[in-house]
């Protein structure tokens, strides 16, 4: 072993050996954790073990590894080499390839035949398998079925390495390495080297930019088609997912592509090459044009499948009952003394709507009585028709006649705390496990019952409404419940809103404000704002709200004694919720959470667990967030929880640190790999509390957010606040966001389907409706001159 000196700058360190221990492999992203003997490396001073980690294949006994990348103090474990690529040295002479190929590697192939491949094929045996299998054949009495099992096994082991090493060279890190892999096996040169931007549309991490460099290596420069497809597909895509429109403008779309395109590469690009490429597209049923619109296939079948669940659902009128407005004024008196409430006219109206409607909208703002009336809807309906709220009172196969769902497992546990009912996110409803292809027909998946409600409808994006919609039967009345005025669904679209601007489906909105007189200015506030007006009292202390003036810089001071004050008065982590817009800055998310987490969970004794990930450091008593939909779980994007345990590697059989979160009950447990899934939760984005409402709501409002600061973000915030809100930073910054008149306008098509204004569209029509290129005579026009035209 060297162990000498080197300078750190001019040589990569290294490290080879061979395996002792295996701590820990997963197999479905190679992730390993491995002990190995050193028998040389140039690390200064290095011990005769090392622990390794990195993207690899399982390790044998024998194998013989070099691992190329850096040393990285562990708190807990000490140095351990971070590998960012590696290589397996292949035995040198005869004995060692026999033994190798007889090794358990290979089951089934004994020595004598290992034997016989290394005297017919030589001592360069192992490569020429595998650049040709067909070089087995050669060998006495060697079954085909041996021969590509030994291919096979050199190709997942010694392919791997070169792959990875090559993927190395073109610039991508250890782990977009072995997802790049992982998907595309043995062919993943094949695939790149042909069309380096397929990364782009099969590997989440892979932007355009990335994929562009690469290209420009392989010769995929300047007007090559495959590089303007992709380009085109890479722009409408973020759209869809980064701004939430369902279709790009045709004609914004060519000017947002050539932007892209002349950014990366200096090559001048004409409108008349990116259409043409369009039209390839479409007719490659990548994407989906109408009427001057560029839709990704997905989401113009799920607007389509929307319109049509409509039509299909409203048009069914013979499944409800038709009461006599005498029962039902008789029934509604009844339950208004049963229950203690006292409905308002427009109440009544919309439990009446809902009752005599195969489907129908309630909206309204905060504190204006969508709880009361959905539990009006349930009871009447249950007492109509003659059938019992009582779930023992059915048998197991039999359905419960009333479905109360949500699209987040917070928000569906409001609706069960209102009715006294279960409710359920609508993921669980529908069965998903999180691996659903949007693009598939589920022609199977029906949901059961005579009633369905959803709550928080603003929530739910094309994708899912289509999905939902289309699994609801013609035998069941539908009722959507939301508020309009909230942020739109993180996903593409905005369901609700479509909805109730098509006027197709029966919607009663409420506008009187019944919570308004147990005194919350917080609901006042909230209806002032939906006006656009910020009133003159925002400043002035109420019992319910207040507002602090401070800077950005200062944010984290006037935040920490808000919540201190809090916390002395005897409020937990879980009743207060810090939201803000952004997660850089000195006000941002990140540093908010930081020190929350000193704040309300210290650790300042060392008693408490705690596990570093990267620069965030999870203890016991964390308030966390979870980030993505794993539904096998059932827990739900936007679910906060709070860390209950955490295991050490040494201290359990799965030999990996571990942490487990509890989200009202039901528990998680995460691997390292896995806590990209979580956040800190002390502080949260906006976009995520919905859904929720907290006793405390603390919100920071500065002029650094002035790129997010919008009137319905705003209004999201505050209205997720119960009993408490503090509002914290520039009374300028707060008017500017609530009096701000270019909200965010996202294009769909939704209404105008509904409404019958489009006609449709084949498939395979021609997107720019009679002419492939219809830039083909204007490639000197800019971009200011094509939106002037556009304009005239």
């Amino acid at each position: 072993m060297k162990g000498q000196q080197t300078d750190l700058f001019t040589e990569e360190l290294y490290v080879k050996g061979t395996l002792i221990v295996s701590i820990f492999y997963n197999e479905d992203n190679m992730y390993s954790v491995v002990r190995i003997r050193v028998s040389d490396t140039n690390i200064a001073n290095a011990e005769k073990e090392m622990v390794v980690t990195g993207h690899f294949p399982s390790m044998q006994e024998d194998d013989t590894y070099v691992f190329y990348g850096k040393v990285k103090e562990h708190p807990r474990f000490g140095p351990q080499f971070i590998a960012e690529r590696f290589k397996k040295e292949l035995p040198q002479t005869k004995q060692g390839i026999i033994h190798y190929l007889s090794s358990d590697l290979f089951n089934g192939i004994g020595r004598k035949t290992a034997e016989k491949i290394v005297d017919t094929l030589g001592e360069n045996a192992i490569s020429k398998i595998m650049e040709n299998e067909s070089v087995l054949f050669e060998v006495p009495k060697l079954s085909e079925e041996k021969a590509h099992h030994i291919h096979e096994v050199l190709i997942e082991h010694q392919g791997l390495e070169r792959i990875m090493v090559l993927l190395n060279d073109w610039g991508f890190g250890p782990q977009l390495s072995m997802k790049i892999y992982q998907f595309y096996q043995e062919n993943t040169v094949e695939v790149i080297e042909k069309n380096p931007y397929q990364l782009v549309h099969d590997i989440e991490g892979v932007g355009f930019g990335k994929a562009d460099e690469l290209g420009r290596q392989l010769g995929l420069s300047g007007k090559h088609p495959d590089r303007i497809k992709a380009a085109c597909l890479y722009t409408i895509t973020q759209l869809s997912m980064q701004e939430g429109h369902v279709y790009a403008d045709s004609k914004q779309l060519l000017i947002k592509v050539k932007e892209l395109l002349e950014k990366h590469q200096p090559e001048k690009i004409d409108y008349s090459d990116i259409s043409g490429r369009l039209v390839e597209l479409h007719e490659e049923t990548k994407i989906v044009g109408e009427n001057k619109k560029v839709y990704l296939p997905s989401l113009y079948f799920s607007e389509v499948g929307i319109a049509s669940s409509i039509d299909r659902l409203i048009s069914n009128t013979e499944i409800y009952d038709q009461f006599p407005e005498a029962e039902f004024l008789l029934a509604l008196g009844d339950l208004e003394e049963r229950i203690g409430v006292t409905y308002a006219p427009s109440q009544k109206e919309a439990i009446q709507t809902a009752l005599s409607s195969p489907m129908m909208i309630l909206t309204g703002g905060p504190g204006t009585g969508k709880t009361t009336v959905i539990k009006g809807i349930v009871e009447l309906y249950a007492e109509l028709h003659g059938l019992s709220l009582d779930p023992d009172q059915y048998a197991k196969d039999d359905p419960f006649p009333v479905v109360l769902a949500a699209p987040t497992g917070r928000a569906a546990k409001r609706m069960t705390e209102s009715t006294g009912l279960k409710a359920m996110t609508i993921h669980r409803l529908l069965g998903f496990n999180g691996q659903e292809d949007m693009d598939e027909e589920d022609d199977d998946r029906m949901v059961s019952g005579r009633l369905l409600i959803i709550d928080e409808m603003s929530m739910v994006d094309t994708w899912l409404a289509n999905k939902l919609l289309q699994a609801v039967p013609d035998s069941m009345q539908v009722i959507l419940v939301g508020d309009q005025d909230q942020l739109p669904s993180v996903g593409p679209g905005q369901v609700l809103q479509d909805l109730l601007e098509a006027k197709k489906v029966p919607a009663v909105e409420l506008t009187d404000i019944y919570r308004q007189e147990e005194g919350s200015s917080i609901i006042e506030l909230a209806h002032h704002m939906k006006k656009g007006h910020v009133p003159d009292t925002i400043r002035q202390p109420f019992a319910d709200r207040s507002f602090i003036p401070c800077r950005a810089p200062q944010m984290d001071e006037v935040v920490g004694k808000v919540v201190k004050n809090a916390m002395k008065k005897g409020y937990t982590a879980k009743d207060i919720q810090v939201l803000a817009p952004m997660y850089r800055g000195p006000a941002g998310i990140d540093k908010l959470n930081a020190l929350l987490q000193q704040l309300m969970n210290p650790n300042d004794d060392g008693s408490r667990k705690e596990l570093k990930w990267g620069d965030i450091v999870y203890r016991i008593g964390d308030k966390v967030l979870q980030l993505v939909n794993q539904p096998e779980s059932n827990v739900f994007n936007g679910d906060m929880g709070e860390v209950i345990s955490i295991f050490y590697a040494k201290e359990n059989t799965e030999k990996q640190d571990m942490i487990l979160v509890s989200f009202d009950g039901v528990e998680v447990t995460y691997t390292r790999q896995d806590l990209n899934q979580i956040t800190h939760a002390f502080c949260c984005s906006i976009h995520k509390s919905q859904g929720s409402e907290f006793p405390i709501v603390v919100l920071p409002v500065v002029k650094s957010y002035s790129r997010m600061l919008r009137r319905n973000l705003l209004y999201t915030a505050i209205t997720r606040s119960s009993k408490f809100l503090i509002m914290c930073g520039e009374e300028d910054a707060f008017r500017y966001g609530v009096e701000r008149k270019d909200d965010l306008k996202r294009m769909t098509s939704l209404t105008e389907r509904l409404a019958g204004e489009v006609a449709g569209t084949d498939e395979h029509a021609d997107p720019f409706e009679g002419g492939a290129d219809p830039m083909i005579g204007m490639e000197g026009i800019t971009p200011y001159d094509f939106l002037e035209t556009s304009q005239g």
